[in-house]
């Protein structure tokens, strides 16, 4: 009987992910690239080599392990790709993919599955010297939790984390009529006011209690772990009412956590109208050849500026004719130097001066950096006092009072100022720059194209867009496997191929 080189090999394009891990997965993926992953003794159970591949292949196409593994059992397809195995090549447990991923993670090269498809492509010669930065939201893969939820979870983790003495000394402060057996959500008739402060209450004086409990003691990492989980779910979103009685915080912390099942995982805004929990992911991409460069998993809070000088730490260190493209969020005046000091061509936006009720922007205003001086619109010049720091202030305080254009100028009764960053100088020449209409057509020619590249990331929600594992390291290694399969199946589009040389591409 023919295997499944014979029957697959005519039935699938020369271009598709199938025929080229079908080709090259020995050379992409050789076992000696997981030496280190394993012990010299015995033999493993599957070759990692299959393993690589079927873990490429799953994020790819958003499977579970489960779903993996039968996969890789009943769709021919599959074992085409890992080398033309036999028909009746014998399949895998499902845990032999959480081990891998676990031994990676521990390794000293986590992210070695990305680097051979980056690796490939440079060698191919399909990556240049240009670089978009984006990023994407992530929904975290655990539901977001009310503060009563948190405090209660974190009391009840710490005592689930407390040996029997501890344990027993933890329980003897506790006062409410509540075990912590259980999770979810206590017994409250939640229709009630009174009812719902009572019990923010009493979950704040006991957890406050177990802290009282822990102060001044030596304690396992485990312990000391939860510890200071509770102490931040009770800080975050309690306050002291005039009575000294604890209640719900009447605004949101900055930096708040979520919840107490993924720590990491945070607010986030992609834009002011719309919000999400869980993560970003920040991607550099290559224009010309559409190659993902780099990845970044962050809490959903954190700007999208910074790990931008990160994602391009490849051209940073060999910046001939290097370009880095970004949107509005990258137009910061710090990274905006950083591209200056290092000789990087910018293309990255920066907002011009707005100000709210139609007033004056702060371009009205003829700023001189070499003088440190501030002249307003109706020609009054004052002083550019600095700080330690390089930013600065210029007050026009009484010259507004008589001023004709104050109406259109001010709304303050302590007259206009103007503040200036330490960057004032690299804000000053980007918005220049971006009046050039070359400037203009060349961002608009590559910006939007890693628009289309973070489409191909999260076209399936399984692992697309909804997380699939918890913790930030751990989405941050699963985004980056991702990454990986994306460009080894863009690899696959322009002909990668091995040669006696090297790699090489056909288009």
């Amino acid at each position: 009987m023919r295997g499944t080189a014979g029957f697959v090999g005519g039935r699938v394009r020369d271009d598709s992910i199938w025929a080229m891990l079908h080709r090259e997965c020995h050379v992409l993926f050789p076992d000696e690239l997981f030496a280190d992953l394993f012990t010299a003794t015995g033999r493993r159970s599957v070759p990692p080599r299959i393993v690589a591949t079927v873990m490429v292949l799953q994020r790819l196409f958003g499977l579970s392990d489960r779903e993996a593994v039968e996969a890789f059992e009943f769709d021919t397809r599959w074992k085409y790709a890992c080398g033309g195995l036999d028909f009746d090549y014998p399949g895998f447990v499902h845990t032999v993919l959480v081990d891998m991923r676990a031994r990676l993670a521990r390794s000293e090269r986590p992210k070695r599955i990305f680097e051979v498809s980056l690796g490939a492509a440079r060698r191919a010669g399909v990556v240049s010297a240009k670089r978009v930065l984006d990023s994407t939201p992530l929904y975290d893969a655990v539901a977001t939790q009310d503060t009563v939820t948190m405090i209660r979870s974190a009391i009840r983790q710490l005592l689930g984390a407390a040996d029997d003495v501890l344990g027993a000394e933890l329980r003897g402060v506790l006062r409410r009529d509540d075990d912590y057996g259980s999770g979810g959500k206590p017994t409250c008739d939640w229709d009630d006011p009174a009812a719902r402060e009572q019990l923010v209450a009493e979950l704040a004086a006991d957890g406050f209690a177990c802290l009282g409990v822990l102060d001044g003691r030596d304690l396992s990492a485990e312990v000391a772990q939860v510890a200071e989980l509770l102490a931040t779910v009770l800080g975050q979103d309690l306050e002291e009412d005039v009575n000294g009685r604890f209640r719900i915080a009447r605004k949101v912390a900055k930096d708040r956590v979520i919840s107490t099942v993924d720590t990491d995982a945070r607010h986030g805004h992609k834009t002011a109208a719309r919000g999400f929990d869980g993560y970003k992911g920040h991607v550099g991409v290559d224009p010309d050849s559409e190659i993902i460069t780099d990845t970044i998993v962050t809490p959903g809070n954190a700007g999208d500026a910074s790990v931008a000088e990160t994602l391009i730490g490849d051209v940073r260190d060999n910046s001939d004719d290097a370009t880095v493209y970004g949107d509005s969020a990258y137009g910061t005046g710090e990274f905006q130097q950083h591209l200056d000091d290092n000789d990087i061509d910018s293309r990255c936006r920066t907002q011009s001066p707005s100000a709210p009720g139609g007033l004056f922007p702060k371009d009205r205003f003829d700023i001189d950096l070499d003088t440190d001086t501030v002249t307003c619109p109706n020609v009054v010049t004052v002083a550019l006092r600095r700080k330690p720091d390089g930013s600065g202030i210029a007050s026009f305080a009484e010259n507004c009072a008589t001023c004709p254009m104050r109406e259109q100028c001010t709304t303050s009764t302590t007259g206009r100022t103007i503040s200036v960053t330490p960057h004032e100088p690299a804000l000053a020449r980007a918005r220049q720059r971006q009046t050039d209409p070359d400037w203009q057509a060349d961002y608009r020619a590559n910006r939007p194209k890693v628009e289309r590249k973070l489409a191909h990331l999260m076209r399936r929600r399984h692992g697309g867009r909804r997380a699939r594992v918890r913790g930030r390291p751990k989405v941050d290694a699963d985004f980056n496997l991702l990454a990986a399969a994306v460009n080894l199946a863009r690899l696959a589009t322009l002909g990668l191929h091995s040669t006696p040389t090297g790699w090489a591409i056909t288009t």
